[in-house]
């Protein structure tokens, strides 16, 4: 198989289903940044880390993937006529949303409570988090105005808010477990 197919030099490309959209298309953004998401959850998981967060990161990134098939559909080519599904597209539930946040409750047992907003920063593997974080948000957005534009599985967007959540929490258990600064945001008085 070529990775290049020269279909796309005009600046469309395929959704899944088939229909042509161009590059610049929101749904192409959103999945995009998913993807981009992705590949900085990766970089988070080659760093030194307990392997429980590891693992978390590989489910995380398999979800993502899940998420970017949702986000790259052609809605109109989903479903047949009679309301049977015509493509094979995974699901997001809310098992995969409930193990995020029983994730960042089992981490934040053992961390102090947020008394300010922090810094980003204080480690490279934090500051990947951070990254990431942001990255998620932007993906969050993306999707959000695709969603308003042209419904899709609501447990998608869910999934995205959350994983933002769970990526600024493993941040500060990485800060934590690796003895790393956090630096409070406190703001200058004028």
């Amino acid at each position: 198989m070529k990775i290049y197919t020269k279909t796309g030099d005009k600046g469309t490309t395929a959704l899944f289903g088939g229909t042509r959209v161009p590059k610049h298309h929101i749904r192409i953004d959103s999945y995009g940044t998913v993807d981009e998401l992705n590949s900085h959850i990766g970089l988070i998981r080659d760093q030194e880390m307990n392997e429980l967060y590891k693992n978390v990161l590989i489910i995380i990134q398999d979800k993502l993937f899940t998420v970017g098939a949702i986000l790259a559909t052609d809605p109109e080519k989903a479903i047949l006529k009679n309301g049977k599904e015509r493509l094979n597209i995974p699901k997001i539930s809310e098992e995969d949303i409930k193990l995020l946040e029983d994730e960042m409750d089992r981490m934040n047992e053992s961390l102090p409570p947020m008394t300010h907003f922090v810094l980003p920063g204080g480690h490279t593997t934090v500051s990947y988090c951070h990254i990431a974080r942001c990255v998620c948000r932007r993906a969050e957005r993306l999707a959000s105005a695709l969603n308003d534009a042209e419904p899709f599985l609501p447990e998608a967007l869910k999934y995205l808010n959350r994983l933002s959540d769970y990526l600024f929490v493993l941040a500060r258990k990485l800060s934590n477990d690796l003895q790393a600064n956090e630096v409070k945001w406190i703001p200058e008085k004028h």
